[in-house]
């Protein structure tokens, strides 16, 4: 078995463009699908520790589930901005910024026309060693609000020992904005409840939310606290605990300040096990944070690949910057400026522990 990859079309996107769905495989067996409408990732099949292998991602088999409102970014990628903006309102070198609020009275994930509602440009890249795929996208200037005219590159590797680097590049014309990321749901069990999904978090910080989930801005400990993943535990262990702050994410739905060496090292973030199929998921992220959301507003209502999508049926681990930094001057910049280049790495390692 070689690395390959093999391109199909994907059906029409909604401006007419024809779509693609990318099939990279390694010589390990496992299989990874994306399209290039929104980056997505639909399909991602690793081994159990008898060497079956499963699908532990969320998606569809077919592209029109993608187009409509309903999908919660199900495998996208996030752009400009991963995360929320109270009021899409900041203000940047003393000019105000309005953004489109398109979550409450809020701004979430770039606005509804994101970079996971765009086609992107793919190319296929071939290695030795690698398998992938490289998107370019160009966000034109006043983009759902953003200033300055942005151009993404994205690029997803897989190698044969089980690990896929997804890769961001990002320029700009005008002080922007940017804080990518990526929105897979996972569940290492293929289907079913991931309460009972060993979680490990390398953080003793997180950021607090209030009620409409905008970080109150003071970093708090985990200790003593349902937030506490310093050693591993099952995510249904404290999830329906009398906390306030649980109440406000309806579960987890917080960003985690990452126990960084050093910052914009690759370093590990979250190890996420299921100990019936013995799979285990490594984040490494050069980000300062990683959004942990236990899929608290699944609800069966959507469907594919054969199954209903279930309340707390997958969870998402999105390495990210905080929320609201444009607003948090405390919080570590996320503000792009012409002449230099927004570059950040995260890599996802699949392995089986008996």
């Amino acid at each position: 078995m070689e690395l390959s990859i093999e391109q199909e079309p994907f059906g029409i996107a909604p401006d007419g463009q024809a779509l693609s769905l990318y099939t990279l495989r390694n010589r390990s067996g496992m299989v990874v699908k994306i399209t290039n409408y929104g980056g997505i990732l639909t399909e991602l099949h690793v081994p159990d520790k008898a060497g079956n292998l499963a699908d532990v991602t969320f998606g569809f088999d077919e592209i029109a589930p993608y187009f409509t409102d309903a999908v919660p970014y199900f495998g996208a990628l996030i752009g400009r901005y991963g995360n929320r903006i109270a009021g899409g309102r900041f203000e940047l070198d003393g000019q105000p910024v309005q953004l489109e609020v398109n979550n409450g009275s809020n701004h979430l994930h770039g606005g509804s026309l994101g970079f996971h509602k765009q086609v992107w440009h793919a190319v296929p890249l071939v290695t030795d060693l690698t398998i992938g795929l490289k998107l370019t996208l160009t966000s034109p200037d006043g983009d759902h609000g953003y200033p300055g005219k942005l151009d993404v590159t994205v690029t997803y590797e897989l190698n044969d020992a089980n690990e896929l680097l997804v890769k961001y590049s990002a320029t700009t014309d005008k002080a922007t904005p940017v804080n990518l990321t990526h929105h897979a749901y996972f569940n290492l069990a293929g289907r079913g409840s991931i309460l009972g999904h060993e979680l490990a978090i390398h953080a003793d910080r997180y950021t607090p939310i209030d009620a409409n989930s905008i970080p109150l801005g003071p970093l708090a400990s985990v200790e003593g606290t349902p937030f506490d993943f310093r050693t591993a535990r099952p995510i249904g262990a404290q999830i329906d605990a009398a906390d306030e702050q649980l109440k406000n994410g309806l579960g987890y739905d917080h960003n985690f300040v990452l126990n960084k060496p050093e910052a914009k090292t690759l370093s590990l973030a979250a190890t996420l096990r299921d100990p019936a199929s013995g799979r285990v998921l490594e984040l490494y992220t050069q980000e300062p944070g990683v959004q942990f959301y236990s899929g608290n507003f699944l609800d069966g209502s959507l469907s594919g690949k054969g199954w209903q999508f279930g309340h707390r049926e997958a969870l998402c681990l999105e390495p990210q910057h905080y929320p609201d930094s444009p607003n948090n001057p405390d919080y570590p910049s996320t503000i792009l400026r012409p002449g230099e280049t927004y570059a950040t790495r995260s890599l996802y390692r699949f392995t089986v522990q008996a």
